[in-house]
């Protein structure tokens, strides 16, 4: 396959992995902002979005002072400057799509379009002010829908595997991104990182919005507690946002892209997942939960340096 015919496929499904994924975490600060908090605890939770996303700074530039969260959410929902919002996302998705039509089959090609016209349509009937949680559930459901189409209609050759391997690369950076979003700038053993540790609706937000409460009370079957749900998303292979289960998407996938080139991409990503896999969670409640993902985002975005230098021709950055 042509590098560049491979290299619109994999962004594809990354940015379209990437829109759902900022619904989601949107959808969490969303319903941490109907629970009682102070006004600076509800700023924080802003910010820590915005810093999760390593958006701070861009957003400070365009609303300087701004605390208001009808800011924070127009500049990542819709803010067609924000290369990483869900409107820029899925402009992205779109303009791959398009860019590849011969390698899709026509279903694909016609729900990433049809996406792409509902939600400008939806943005301009102002549903991100009226109604911001439907349009968070709409885009999840449009994800989940062209995924869907996409399995169920592509041929399994190496163009359907470049898009899995560019889903399952975006998918392990934002569930790490999604479940850290409280941890971020709180200190190990902290009276703060105490606090959020012991917050249960903001846990069981945390579930929802990675559609796996359902699945926690099957696995453990009690109340949600803080180290359960953060070993759930990290080390069950069977939780299929997990961290492990990205990974092993991520290497089954390698494995099938094999060629000569390609052993030191596969040993990295075997390494990391090898790491994630044996990593033990008292340990990782005991170090601090934000720094353990951080080095996890770390490897993550050297592991998707090595895809593009190995198999889209691209140079390490």
């Amino acid at each position: 396959m042509l590098s560049r015919t491979a290299d619109h496929l994999f962004w594809m499904a990354r940015y379209m992995e990437r829109a759902e994924n900022t619904a989601r975490m949107l959808d969490i600060n969303l319903e941490g902002s109907l629970l009682p908090q102070t006004p600076e605890q509800e700023a924080h939770a802003q910010r820590s979005v915005l810093r999760i996303s390593e958006l701070e700074e861009m957003f400070d530039a365009r609303h300087p002072g701004s605390h208001a969260r009808e800011d924070m959410l127009h500049f990542m929902v819709a803010d067609a400057r924000n290369a990483s919002s869900i409107f820029s996302c899925l402009q992205a998705t779109r303009e791959n799509a398009r860019a590849v039509r011969g390698t899709l089959t026509t279903e694909g090609w016609e729900t990433i379009n049809f996406t792409w016209l509902e939600f400008n349509l939806r943005l301009s009937n102002h549903e991100l002010e009226t109604s911001p949680d439907a349009l968070f559930e709409w885009v999840k459901y449009r994800s989940n829908l062209c995924r869907g189409v996409m399995l169920g209609t592509a041929l399994r050759d190496d163009a359907f595997f470049f898009m899995q391997l560019g889903a399952y690369l975006e998918r392990a950076d934002n569930t790490a991104r999604i479940l850290d979003v409280r941890f971020a700038h709180a200190p190990p053993n902290s009276r703060e990182a105490a606090r959020q540790l012991e917050d249960f609706y903001y846990w069981t937000s945390i579930l929802s919005s990675v559609s796996a409460l359902e699945i926690y009370r099957k696995v453990y079957r009690d109340v949600v507690t803080p180290a359960r749900v953060v070993e759930l998303l990290i080390l069950n292979e069977q939780m299929p946002r997990s961290l492990i289960a990205s990974l092993d998407g991520v290497c089954e996938t390698l494995a099938k892209l094999r060629t000569d080139a390609s052993k030191q991409c596969e040993r990295f990503a075997g390494k990391l997942r090898a790491d994630v896999l044996y990593a033990d969670i008292r340990q990782i409640l005991e170090a601090g939960v934000h720094a353990w993902l951080m080095q996890f985002l770390r490897r993550v975005d050297e592991l998707g340096q090595l895809v593009m230098h190995t198999f889209l021709m691209l140079p390490i950055a």
